[in-house]
């Protein structure tokens, strides 16, 4: 894999910064999971990282790669929740500041981290307002260093991490499937899989009406889609990422879809077998193995967790009605 955004490489130097940072999240596993994909299920429980999520890999690499000048200046970010509870605790971590641009209905137990981890938190419409606009125009009147979710180099490659732990942790491994919204974690999983084996299958799962990566195949080429309407807060993307999607394109096998209900199912069964709490993100790459025939019977299928960022009683109320 040459001519990309990232190489392997500088997966491995990402890994160094957060050595003895981030934590080297645990793989799960349940009979009943088995028995229900049909397959060896070997879950990488990213909803205990740091933060509640994967995202603080990516944050942390990209700040701390930050020269002098640019730790100074402090960071901007846009997101939903968990790049923006990720930079903050990175850039506080880092010793320098940060400003948000968040959602106006983004989940409020993600507001109330992000700025307890020390940022500045601005809100917008995400249905009628652009989040990149808007923190690109912070950035320019402060000089603060723009970090995106996902279409950033160092941000793809700390995500990338997750895969390099996983085909450390799961020998022989068939196949890993991804939640996917902009296509950081899948792009970089994807690079570290495939410098690993070839052979490994890769798959990225978004939620229906936010399929904008199926879409994107079907034409050819990145298109454009309404803001999702899921409870998938942390997919509710328009667009593959500029950076992400020749990764993605080119080396994932498939991008399948997965219902609300489906993702619901899968955070009620996830807490029921193994005692892990998800939010619908971080379920939706596991609904996919349980709800889709995705060619994995009998195989060894490692599957992200990608966050656990929810309210008790958003949880609560989302699988009591399962």
């Amino acid at each position: 894999m040459t001519g990309y955004a990232i190489a392997v490489d500088d997966i491995h130097r990402a890994a160094e910064r957060l050595a003895g940072v981030a934590i080297r999240t645990p793989v799960v596993r349940h009979a009943a999971l088995d028995a229900r994909a049909g397959a060896e299920v070997f879950l990488k429980a990213e909803n205990l990282q740091l933060t509640g999520a994967f995202k603080f890999r990516g944050g942390y690499n990209a700040i701390r790669s930050l020269d002098a000048d640019g730790l100074a200046a402090g960071v901007v970010a846009f997101s939903s929740g968990n790049h923006a509870q990720a930079v903050a605790c990175a850039a506080t971590m880092c010793g320098t500041t940060s400003i948000i641009v968040m959602p106006d209905d983004a989940p409020p137990e993600k507001v109330a981290g992000t700025e307890n981890h020390g940022a500045t938190v601005v809100k917008y419409d995400r249905y009628n307002e652009s989040r990149e606009e808007i923190a690109r125009a912070i950035a320019e009147r402060d000089g603060r260093v723009l970090i995106p979710p996902y279409d950033h180099p160092q941000v793809i490659a700390g995500q990338g991490t997750v895969g390099l732990e996983l085909v450390e942790q799961v020998p022989d491994i068939d196949a890993i499937v991804v939640c996917l919204g902009g296509g950081g974690l899948l792009a970089g999983c994807t690079t570290a899989a495939k410098a690993h084996d070839n052979g490994i299958a890769m798959y990225g799962v978004e939620p229906e009406g936010g399929d904008d990566h199926a879409q994107s195949v079907a034409a050819g080429a990145r298109v454009t889609i309404p803001v999702p309407r899921t409870i998938a807060d942390g997919q509710q993307v328009t667009s593959p990422g500029e950076l992400t999607w020749p990764i993605n394109s080119a080396f994932v096998e498939g991008f399948p879809v997965v219902s609300d209900e489906e993702i619901v199912a899968t955070m009620k069964l996830l807490f029921s077998a193994t005692k892990l709490v998800v939010e619908p993100s971080g379920a939706s790459a596991l609904a996919a193995v349980l709800f889709r025939d995705l060619g994995l019977a009998g195989k060894r299928v490692a599957v992200t967790l990608s966050g656990g960022n929810v309210s008790l009683e958003r949880f609560a109320n989302l699988v009591a009605a399962a």
